[in-house]
């Protein structure tokens, strides 16, 4: 019979083998400390017209309503980092995540394997997985389970590491041994806070309907005219709080094949940008995180840089 560390051991050996940058574990349960701060953030607003941030309340901060008798919460880290590749500087910019393909498509895929393995090391084991998809935490469990800390900015970073990755849940009904939670290391940094165009981030938070992220994606109705002129050519996402990190010097290339950007798209200048058509968005954007926008809500974004 395995030990719960044993299990843990055997389950992040895995991870690693299947490339992934991190692999940690929690307790399944109750998140006492993020209960008050999410609904505090809420009743403030903070989430703008991102309605499904109020559902579900009680299962964002409880495991155990996600999978009947979850005792375990494994945290892994997908590398994407990608230095900038566009080659006009004067293009509109996309954040690097959405370069390639769909990582809620490319990271439920490599889980795949992880799973299969545990089901088959240890036995009928209920559980689910979450690939920034359903009202898990995954910042608050990425840091109980020592993948990172939660920085300023509100992005887990990690030591050696920096922030360029995506996080992933598996919530299981088996014991493992958990991590210690990882230690604050932005010490009095604030280089996020003060270079944030829209004045987003304050310590330890982010006002949501501030972002840049939050107007070119989420944002369904018209940007706010006191915003022209302050997204930087940001046209999908926005890197600026990352790009800025410290602890970014640290970050290495992916080595995931899937999220390879097309060489048109980074070849495309400012005047193409602006000039895109449908079909043209259809092609570049098949399969890609950008398809979130469609093509009238990128249009909707690219005009409003004109404005700038």
């Amino acid at each position: 019979m395995l030990t719960p560390g044993e299990r843990s051991d055997l389950v992040k050996a895995k991870a690693r083998e299947l490339g992934f940058l991190a692999c940690g574990v929690a307790r399944a349960e109750f998140l006492t400390e993020e209960a008050p701060r999410l609904e505090r953030w809420l009743r403030e607003a903070r989430h703008g017209e991102m309605g499904y941030m109020g559902n579900h309340f009680d299962l964002r901060l409880d495991p155990r309503k996600l999978v009947d008798g979850a005792k375990s919460v494994i945290s892994l880290a997908y590398n994407y980092h990608t230095p900038p590749l566009q080659q006009d500087s004067e293009a509109p910019k996309i954040s690097t995540y959405a370069y390639g393909r769909d990582y809620h498509k490319v990271v439920k895929q490599r889980l795949k394997p992880l799973v299969a393995f545990i089901n088959e090391r240890f036995g009928d084991v209920a559980l689910r997985t979450f690939v920034d998809s359903a009202p898990v935490l995954e910042k608050a469990w990425a840091q109980r389970s020592g993948v990172g800390w939660v920085g300023k900015h509100t992005n887990i970073i990690r030591q050696g590491a920096g922030s360029f990755f995506f996080l992933c849940e598996i919530i299981l009904d088996l014991e493992l041994e958990p991590d210690a939670p990882v230690t604050d290391h932005c010490g009095t940094c604030r280089r996020c806070i003060d270079a944030c165009p829209t004045e987003a981030i304050t310590p330890y938070g982010v006002d949501g309907s501030k972002c840049i992220s939050y107007f070119t994606i989420e944002l369904k109705s018209a940007i706010p005219e006191d915003m022209a002129g302050r997204f930087k050519d940001w046209v999908f996402g926005c890197d600026i709080c990352q790009q800025v990190c410290p602890w970014n010097r640290f970050s290495t290339p992916h080595s995931e094949p899937q999220f390879a950007p097309k060489p048109e798209l980074m070849g495309m200048s400012r005047d193409e940008w602006h000039g895109m058509t449908e079909v043209v968005f259809e092609r570049l954007f098949e399969g890609s995180a950008v398809k979130r926008t469609k093509y009238e809500g990128l249009k909707r974004n690219l005009r409003f840089l004109r404005k700038s």
